[in-house]
């Protein structure tokens, strides 16, 4: 290519904070959840660049082409692939990352299947050139007129995310577009160049805490040490579903984990999940998922008496969207008590509002 910035270029990454931050002159934007990808087009030449190098141009020929259609001739954006689910039980589109990570296929003639049966959509929202210009070095404010300007007549599955420096609005925004599928917000300031590689922006994402029964164990590839706790809500008619592990452990709590576990792995009878009927709806562990690949999935079972308080930050239908974050031991609280109904479920947004920045979400002051 023979842009003023071409690949590989690390994208600008955000530091994690508590709260909202509310400097003057901030920016703030939806964070979405997606592939973070560095369009780069010079004619019919596109790259789809993400993290670290990595090209994501032969996963998403949709993408490639629409880039070809709508963005200007010669560019570099800097945005997210995403994928929108339609067909949810509620009836409303929101962001579906299972589907999006299901496009990442080693087979061509899947890649083209799946291009076809779940396209993606990408969205804008940082400029950082185009034609002989690079925008790098601008501050953000005048790197996101340019960006409007130069995709003022893009239409879907292109889209200019919205922005607002209002913090009332991004308080807002926080709270409801959680119901579409989004991880929260961005926070830009004023005088921000763009910074591939360094943490200068800032993300809020939403953290909770839960109580789930531990019923089962992976060992670690390490050795005999425990690598990850598997865990379990109980549904309203009293069946254990497997939501999600706790991974994040240091070598000597690993260890510990092996003694705390032991008396449960003891006497293990009609375990839930080892009598478990998947085909009738209930989660269990130990079947195939596309991160798995060549892992062992093998799982130890535990007598489900154990409780643990963990954190999570959001949920996927009715499993936890990260791996969670193990807390404490809760032996004060009885396994059948951890059910779903304790989780702060978001109330359901429609995510085509938040591309279109739909007025009902976006009062006076909101910058687009």
């Amino acid at each position: 290519m023979k842009l003023p910035v071409d690949p590989p270029v690390e994208p600008m990454l955000a530091k994690s904070v508590p709260q909202i931050p509310t400097d003057a002159g901030m920016t703030y934007e939806p964070k979405w959840d997606g592939f973070r990808c560095i369009v780069f087009r010079d004619g019919d030449e596109v790259e789809l660049a993400s993290r670290g190098g990595k090209t994501l141009t032969r996963y998403f020929p949709d993408v490639v082409a629409q880039a070809r259609r709508q963005l200007p001739t010669r560019c570099a954006v800097d945005g997210e692939i995403i994928i929108i689910r339609r067909d949810g039980p509620d009836g409303r589109p929101r962001l579906d990352f299972d589907r999006l990570s299901q496009r990442i296929h080693p087979a061509a003639s899947r890649v083209r299947m799946l291009a076809e049966t779940t396209p993606a959509d990408f969205v804008a929202f940082d400029l950082l050139a185009i034609d002989d210009e690079s925008l790098m070095d601008q501050p953000y404010p005048v790197r996101r007129a340019r960006l409007t300007a130069a995709l003022a007549k893009v239409a879907p599955p292109i889209h200019v995310t919205q922005v607002t420096s209002d913090v009332d609005t991004a308080r807002r925004w926080f709270e409801i577009f959680e119901g579409a599928g989004l991880d929260g917000l961005i926070a830009k300031g004023a005088d921000l160049p763009y910074a591939p590689g360094k943490r200068l922006m800032f993300k809020v994402k939403h953290t909770r805490t839960a109580d789930v029964v531990v019923a089962g164990f992976r060992w670690h590839k390490s050795g005999p040490v425990v690598g990850s706790l598997l865990l379990g809500l109980y549904d309203d008619a009293g069946v254990l579903h497997h939501v999600g592990v706790c991974a994040s452990f240091t070598a000597a709590r690993r260890a510990e984990l092996v003694e705390e576990l032991a008396p449960y792995r003891e006497n293990v009878t009609g375990h839930p999940w080892t009598h478990g009927d998947h085909s009738a709806g209930q989660r269990i562990p130990g079947g195939q998922s596309r991160w798995s690949g060549g892992k062992n999935l093998e799982w130890e079972a535990l007598r489900p008496e154990l409780v643990a308080e963990v954190g999570y930050d959001a949920m996927e239908d009715d499993r936890f969207r990260h791996t969670a974050r193990f807390l404490r031991w809760r032996p004060d609280r009885d396994p059948r008590s951890c059910t779903y109904d304790q989780l702060d479920r978001p109330v359901r947004y429609d995510v085509d509002e938040v591309l279109r920045g739909d007025p009902a979400a976006t009062p006076e002051g909101t910058v687009r």
